[in-house]
């Protein structure tokens, strides 16, 4: 068989990630020192964010829909806008990672922390382009075992390698239960390609077996409730910069993917997953927030704030319209910005507090560190859906994606605006749990507050790139302009 390298030019996201792997590795293997020598590289960062810079730049033209080998990779402007998202969530990432890889005991690994974030992404493009079960199963593990590695990766201290052991319990039971699924889809159908499957599918046992086992299986990536218990546990003990990437860029590619499967592959069952959305959304968001204000951990407390903020992302499922995708890419947008920003700020109080997360670290921080507690509180209106910032933005669109073309006159329509309902409850909910950590920064009384420390030059870019996003992106129209004209396509 002749292969046609020319569909390689379809991938070019895919590609030009290649290309920074192979660099980053040959870098880090020309450059590495032995083993006892304190190895300070300070260009191997910037490297690898100008390599990552250029990836959007040369990726963020909107492309024409193709597929490659034989149907089963798919990509169009939609998916184009979709991996941008993601890797400028990742650039954030690697900028706010600087000042934790120029420790003593975590610079000798920079290079495997830059290949594995790469590599994860890698997976993550292929999950959002799949159009057949086998690539996208492939995609979720090319993305899920470096995670498993980030996760884990400062095993000797605080609980690293514990969590890193629950992602890979939680990762390889998620596994089996989806390609369980997936099983159940092929005996029914007969084939794993999207479209085939979405034209021969009935409403039989095996195709709801299915569907709920996939559904269950992809649940954990997303970690709603009740498929949620790894998450605290796993986002405490991995580093920081791994929570955020996990808890930002992880979530978004899984979402993303649901949200395509659901409605290309299960499109004849809609009434099945929707009603299964309603029960999870509603779940996801109760539970989350109402374990979230008993937290005293920051890093467990926004595992819960991540729990919660999935079922919002997912509420733009249930409306099933051309809105869903630009609704869902926009809120996951200004949730890498705000959340980035969050985790940035914990990272660096983190970093200058001998490690420690909890919430009476940040007593009276606005008098020894003013500009990283209003810049914490401006991420934490956004998450909280307070105007004029993104957050309330994005919720907004999330909200009209879901009962877009619903009536009341229908029980599916009823049980939409009720769902919809229970959000704006739980948001007021939420701006409660996120105004503890205000309260706690701008209000509380510390005898012995955080003494006044200067953040790295990289954690201050990040914080500076978070915050124009919260600020610009809620009140520039062009970028939802950009992201719906993509989804039109």
């Amino acid at each position: 068989m002749n292969l046609d390298y020319s569909q390689f030019l379809n991938m070019l996201p895919e590609v030009t990630l290649m290309a920074i792997l192979v660099i980053a590795f040959i870098a880090d293997f020309c450059s590495a020192k032995k083993e006892g020598v304190v190895n300070t590289r300070s260009w191997f960062n910037p490297l690898v964010c100008v390599l990552m810079l250029a990836h959007i730049a040369i990726n963020i033209a909107p492309v024409d829909a193709a597929t490659c080998f034989g149907g089963m990779y798919y990509t169009n402007a939609s998916v184009g806008v979709i991996k941008t998202i993601l890797a400028l969530g990742t650039l954030i990432v690697l900028i706010q990672s600087k000042e934790w890889m120029s420790r003593p005991d975590t610079s000798f690994k920079e290079g495997e922390f830059y290949m594995l974030v790469i590599s994860t992404l890698l997976g993550m493009n292929m999950m959002v382009s799949a159009n057949h079960f086998l690539l996208f199963f492939l995609g979720l593990e090319m993305a899920s075992v470096p995670m498993a590695c980030l996760v884990a990766f400062d095993k000797y201290r605080h609980n690293s390698a514990e969590a890193g052991a629950k992602f890979v319990l939680t990762a390889t039971f998620s596994s089996g239960v989806m390609l369980f699924g997936i099983s159940f889809l092929y005996a029914a159908t007969g084939t794993l390609y999207f479209e085939d499957v979405a034209s021969k599918i009935t409403v039989s046992p095996l195709s709801i077996m299915g569907l709920v086992f996939f559904f269950s299986g992809l649940g954990f990536k997303i970690s709603l409730v009740p498929f949620h218990f790894w998450t605290a546990d796993s986002y405490q003990g991995a580093p920081t910069t791994v929570t955020g990437y996990l808890s930002v860029i992880s979530k978004g590619a899984a979402a993303f993917t649901l949200c395509a499967i659901l409605t290309k592959v299960f499109a004849p069952m809609v009434e099945y997953w929707q009603t299964l959305l309603f029960i999870v959304i509603v779940l996801s968001i109760t539970v989350a927030n109402l374990f979230a204000i008993r937290q005293n951990d920051l890093k467990r407390f926004m595992a819960f704030s991540s729990i919660s903020q999935a079922g919002y992302i997912v509420l733009a499922i249930v409306g099933n319209t051309a809105m869903s995708t630009s609704a869902l890419s926009y809120y996951v947008l200004i949730y890498v910005v705000a959340n980035m920003s969050v985790f940035s700020v914990i990272s660096s109080v983190e970093e200058h507090n001998n490690g420690v997360v909890t919430m009476n670290s940040y007593d009276g921080l606005y008098k020894t560190n003013p500009k990283l507690a209003v810049l914490m509180t401006l991420a934490l209106f956004s998450l909280g859906g307070i105007p004029p910032f993104a957050g309330m933005f994005s919720k907004f669109f999330i909200f009209m994606a879901a009962v877009k073309g619903m009536s009341l006159d229908t029980t599916m329509g009823a049980w939409a605006y009720g769902v919809l309902f229970v959000a704006l409850i739980n948001t007021v909910i939420s701006l409660y749990y996120y105004l503890l950590i205000v309260k706690a920064m701008f209000i509380k009384p510390n005898e012995n507050p955080l003494p006044t420390f200067q953040s790295a030059t990289s954690t201050k870019l990040a914080l500076a790139l978070c915050t124009a996003g919260i600020i610009g992106f809620g009140i520039c129209s062009c970028v939802y302009d950009w992201i719906n004209a993509a989804s039109l396509l």
